[in-house]
């Protein structure tokens, strides 16, 4: 027995693991006891009085326990974290399963990892049989630890010569098998170095800790006294691993060799700094002090791998990178990149999914809680609850909302993530012109990154949250960067982004989960591959009853809290509310009406500082009316443009359609002056409407002694006029065919001196032959001639079942709808003279 050695050692048990003299294993411990362990450690260190020692014990295995790997999908052993709680400075939760065999362990270096979280190298020095367990008292320095009774192995003998020589013949074997593999050459250069100048005792323990040895086959080595007897199976076992690589290499599989080479090598440098202790290397022992930090890394590393449950095409990448990393140098730009690309593996959320509540009722509240109308995407998502309610799994749609700005199109998208109490996320398209921003960068530098639907699912941490791309309308098209819009064919496919591959990952990862909603405010622009994919939902425009209702429930109660004040504070009357919104605001959504409403809460608060400061009488009035509204907004902006006008001949009111989705008024000016026939058109028209124009002058000319305009069928109309047909706001580009019968009923005013009434308007478009042809867009047009005091429209007969189906129906209820099959109906309804044309049957 060894009286150099103390007898009474702190326990740390090893969880499927075995410590043998001169091997070096890095453990983790936490807590107070650890902390204490440290410091007791480092004060040493600083003094360089003594070392630290303590008493490295096995468990018996635990059934229930699954050992966990320290190499992303292999079998490579890790150390052991053990678990903190008050008692001790780990938990043993059953005293009986520590072992009466154990290593004594020298602390040969300490390393933070985290908040009282300690890395521990310990180096086995000697065998030991414990003789009892105590526990120490509160009185004691490591208050409630175990502690171990050790009576030590005597010192080896000199072992028989053949035994020894046999052994030694067996380990050169081993490392002539080990250069075939082609490990590291300073792995090769270090375990050559061992095998040549280190005793067999010693080397028996790290050569059985270095092939491939079973938990039972290590206990046997720690328990044996005898050297002959441990070099015997060292022997063993060294024999057992060479045959089982030559029959590797016969069947040529390689498969049984590869893995052995990857254990070899994660032994190797684990076992490296005991080489070196052994050796007495100083200048290696440098080296291995300034890798320690990158090994802490990668071992970190592993073990995010391991948790994040990879898939195993990924597992594959993930071991081929781990391997080569570690052959690379850490200050070079390889190793940055792989370690990168390494820790978004680990990052990315490959089978977490996010907890959702299918809650119908709940989620119909929630929508009607957050949105005014918009009833038919509510029943969408509705619908689509319900199925993956019943279903379980359901591929989730690409529902696209298109509609013009401040109708709630981004708000809805956060909305339906709450009423499915899924994460949001939102990627504003706007603008992106590279490819690599939506599909990734190649890893070929330093500075590559995923695209923007990896990062967002990295960001919310889950594989099924819902995603908002926001203006997929104003995606660049393609350049010399490549086509964004291209790259969202396959995100935005429900049958192929179950395997989207993103260039930086280049793995497949599932998207089968995300719920997409993509917003825009034309469909114009999408190019139709990227619009097929996805289920279009139209929002509209709000008619002046919605958006009273959107003012007093969201808008005024939103503004008077992020000023300051009280809900009883600022009060406006509903006349109030509708005399802004038609003179102040002229727009499809609500976004000025809000900003026009903080101006006037703006003005509540000024009144109602100046009152405070001025210590006056005068009582606080929390109402606003009508005629408070010009003195607090100034003029009108926005006047009703039927008011403005007087009826005259020439002059006629269309329906127009803005890209942005929004509808409006348009005035069609025609007049004549002497002249060679020539048409002269302005108002910044496009080559569409020219067209219109060009086709409603040659229908008037071949119908003119129908219409009156000529005294006989061979007269010539305009043979000595010139026609001049203007647009106002012609700084406003104006195209598209929906002015055909607007442009007719212009030249027949101007030609017959009959007036079409300011409060008529009309839409569609005229063939050569006279009929006319449906327009789109004819429930924002209809709510802007309503909004502009309108009260007759002419309209395509064809369009009547949109009226019907899209229309709100106070707005249906004001205005007098005409339905048009040819251009003659049109010219009935817009001049409201049946006697004029009641000849127009004959000419049909």
């Amino acid at each position: 027995m060894d009286n150099s050695y103390p007898e009474k050692l702190i326990v740390l048990p090893l969880e499927s693991k075995i410590l043998l003299p001169s091997v070096v294993l890095r453990l983790l411990i936490r807590g107070k006891q650890a902390t204490d362990l440290t410091k007791s450690y480092f004060r040493s260190a600083n003094t360089k009085s003594h070392d630290i020692y303590i008493a490295c014990i096995p468990l018996k295995p635990y059934q229930a326990n699954v050992e966990e790997t320290s190499m992303v999908g292999s079998q490579a052993p890790q150390v052991p974290i053990p678990q903190q709680d008050e008692a001790g400075l780990v938990s043993v939760r059953d005293r009986h399963r520590l072992m009466e065999y154990g290593c004594l362990a020298r602390i040969v270096r300490v390393q933070r990892s985290g908040t009282n979280l300690f890395g521990v190298f310990v180096e086995g020095v000697a065998r030991f049989k414990v003789s009892q367990y105590t526990q120490n008292t509160p009185s004691m320095a490591f208050p409630g630890c175990w502690v171990a009774h050790a009576s030590y192995f005597p010192k080896p003998a000199v072992p028989n010569d053949e035994i020894a020589l046999n052994f030694k013949h067996l380990s050169h074997i081993f490392v002539a098998k080990m250069k075939e593999l082609q490990l590291p050459d300073t792995l090769l250069t270090q375990l050559t170095k061992v095998v040549n100048t280190m005793p067999p005792s010693s080397l028996a323990d790290l050569l059985v800790c270095l092939i491939e040895t079973t938990f039972d086959e290590r206990l046997l080595m720690l328990s044996t006294v005898s050297l002959d007897d441990r070099l015997q199976k060292a022997c063993e076992y060294l024999t057992r691993q060479l045959h089982v690589l030559q029959i590797s290499d016969k069947l040529g599989a390689g498969i049984d060799g590869k893995l052995s080479k990857k254990q070899r090598e994660f032994y190797l440098r684990q076992q490296l700094e005991a080489i070196q202790d052994e050796l007495d290397n100083s200048n290696n022992k440098k080296i291995m002090n300034g890798g320690s930090q990158e090994e802490d890394e990668l071992s970190d590393l592993h073990k995010r791998l391991v948790q994040a449950n990879l898939p195993n095409e990924v597992v594959t990448v993930a071991q081929r990178e781990l391997k080569r990393i570690k052959r690379l140098q850490p200050s070079s730009s390889e190793w940055a990149v792989a370690r990168n690309y390494l820790e978004w593996l680990a990052d990315l959320p490959w089978s977490v999914s996010g907890p959702q509540q299918l809650d119908i009722q709940r989620s119909k509240q929630q929508l009607a809680q957050d949105h005014f109308g918009l009833e038919h995407v509510k029943k969408r998502i509705i619908e689509y609850l319900s199925v993956l309610k019943f279903k379980g799994d359901l591929k989730a749609p690409i529902i696209c909302l298109v509609g013009p700005p401040g109708v709630g199109k981004t708000s809805l998208g956060r909305s339906i993530a709450q009423s499915m109490s899924r994460k949001f996320h939102r990627i504003s398209l706007g603008g992106v012109r590279d490819e690599a921003d939506m599909r990734g960068h190649r890893r070929t530098y330093v500075g590559a990154l995923p695209g923007l639907i990896i990062q967002g699912l990295r960001k919310c941490k889950v594989n099924n949250p819902v995603i908002l791309l926001d203006e997929i309308d104003k995606l660049a098209h393609s350049s010399h960067y490549g086509d964004p819009a291209a790259a969202l064919l396959e995100v935005l496919d429900p049958e192929q982004n179950s395997s989207f591959s993103d260039h930086y990952l280049n793995v497949p990862f599932d998207l089968s989960n995300v719920l997409f909603i993509a917003t825009a405010n034309s469909l114009d622009t999408i190019p139709e591959p990227l619009l097929d994919r996805m289920e279009v939902i139209e929002l509209h425009g709000y008619t002046f009853e919605e958006k009273l209702h959107i003012a007093k429930t969201h808008l005024i109660p939103k503004q008077v809290i992020a000023h300051g004040l009280q809900l009883d504070q600022v009060k406006l009357a509903d006349e109030a509310i509708l005399h802004i919104a038609e003179n102040y605001t002229r727009e499809s959504g609500v976004r000025n009406l809000e900003r026009t409403l903080a101006s006037v809460v703006r003005a509540k608060c000024v009144e109602m500082a100046d009152l405070q400061e001025a210590q006056s009488n005068q009582v606080y009035s929390p109402y606003i009316c009508v005629q408070d509204i010009e003195t607090i907004l100034g003029n009108i902006k926005f006047e009703k443009e039927v008011s403005e006008r007087e009826s005259c001949p020439g002059v006629v009111t269309g329906l127009a359609y803005s890209g942005s989705g929004n509808g409006g008024i348009l005035f069609v000016e025609a007049s004549k002056m002497p002249g060679d026939g020539h048409l002269y058109l302005t108002g910044s028209l496009g080559k569409v409407i020219q067209e219109s124009a060009k086709l409603a002058l040659s229908w008037v000319k071949s119908h003119a002694y129908a219409l009156k305009l000529t005294t006989h069928a061979k007269e010539k109309m305009v043979q000595d006029d010139d026609i001049h047909i203007h647009f106002p706001s012609g700084s406003i580009p104006k195209d598209g065919p929906s002015a055909g019968v607007t442009l007719v009923c212009a030249l027949v005013s101007l030609y017959s001196g009959k007036c079409v009434p300011t409060s008529t308007a009309m839409t569609g478009e005229i063939s050569l032959r006279g009929q006319v042809l449906p327009v789109g867009g004819i429930k924002e047009k209809i709510i802007s001639a309503h909004r502009a005091g309108i009260r007759k429209v002419v309209i395509p007969s064809r369009n009547q079942k949109d009226v019907e189906t899209d229309v709100p129906e106070n707005v249906r209820g004001e205005i007098q709808f005409c339905y048009a099959k040819n251009i003659w109906q049109v010219l009935e309804a817009a001049f409201d003279d049946n006697q004029l044309y009641h000849f127009q049957e004959s000419h049909l």
